[in-house]
């Protein structure tokens, strides 16, 4: 883990609680109690610019235009996607392989 900061007992116990779900049923039902509407609509916009960054490699421009979002938080998730621990791109790319969305194209040439 690259964040010291972030890991504790109480996090790993909280992750483990995540690994043992199931079903996206499962994950609903926790995700509605353990967090307000407004959290997961962040995280929801946070996935769909890194899906528009990654798959699509959309300008800042476009993205802030088609989501709804600034190019401030548009930067922000880029700066993760390049600079961070890399759990967006693995995610992405299980995600792509795995076909899970058909939305999903593969990495093109940057517009950025």
């Amino acid at each position: 883990m690259n964040n010291d900061k972030l890991k504790s007992p109480e996090t790993d116990e909280l992750f483990d609680a995540f690994l043992s779900l199931t079903t996206r049923e499962e994950c609903y039902m926790l995700f509605e109690d353990i967090t307000t509407i407004q959290e997961i609509k962040t995280l929801i916009q946070r996935f769909q610019i890194a899906k528009h960054l990654y798959y699509d490699n959309d300008t800042y421009e476009t993205i802030s235009r088609e989501l709804g979002v600034s190019v401030a938080t548009t930067s922000r998730v880029k700066n993760s996607i390049t600079y961070g621990s890399g759990g967006y791109k693995m995610i992405l790319d299980r995600l792509r392989d795995s076909n899970k969305d058909a939305c999903i194209e593969p990495l093109v040439e940057s517009k950025i």
